[in-house]
């Protein structure tokens, strides 16, 4: 043999073999892929959902106490310029209750105050609240909010 059969016979094949070769490797490389990335995803989606609702809990049950202490301000202010009513501690409480825009059976509102000119008046509300995902219940209790002002 001479040494160009030799170097002839340890050539690599046509270019196109290669090419052909080439693009059915991707075919099959990419349809595995597609699957794993589908499976990452079935594995992904619950554990985003299961934090999306907890957001949400967590959102309702702010947006619950930010009401709560509005309303406590609100029948604070009320308490502090009804001193001279028959009923300055039930004009509190209904203040409390007409500004919270809360379930009015759950909501507890107190005012405390000697109701003389100068002295403090104190609203305190209580409100339930539910941290639930998923049907279980993660968390629950009582938002509580306090506001004093002076008596005028």
């Amino acid at each position: 043999m001479n040494p160009s059969e030799v170097g002839s016979l340890g050539s690599p094949p046509p270019f196109s073999t290669q090419t052909d070769m080439t693009i059915s490797r991707s075919r099959i490389r990419f349809r595995s892929e597609k699957g794993q990335t589908m499976v990452e995803f079935a594995i992904a989606l619950p554990i985003l959902c299961l934090i999306l609702f907890a957001v949400i809990q967590f959102g309702i049950v702010f947006n619950n106490y930010i009401a709560l202490t509005d309303a406590t301000r609100a029948g604070a202010r009320k308490g502090a310029v009804s001193r001279q009513t028959s009923d300055p501690s039930g004009a509190c409480v209904n203040a409390i209750k007409a500004s919270s825009g809360l379930d009015q059976t759950k909501l507890g509102a107190t005012c405390s105050s000697s109701w003389q000119r100068a002295a403090d008046v104190t609203a305190t509300a209580t409100y339930p609240y539910s941290i639930s995902l998923l049907g279980f219940v993660v968390k629950s209790g009582n938002l509580t909010a306090s506001t004093t002002e002076r008596v005028e």
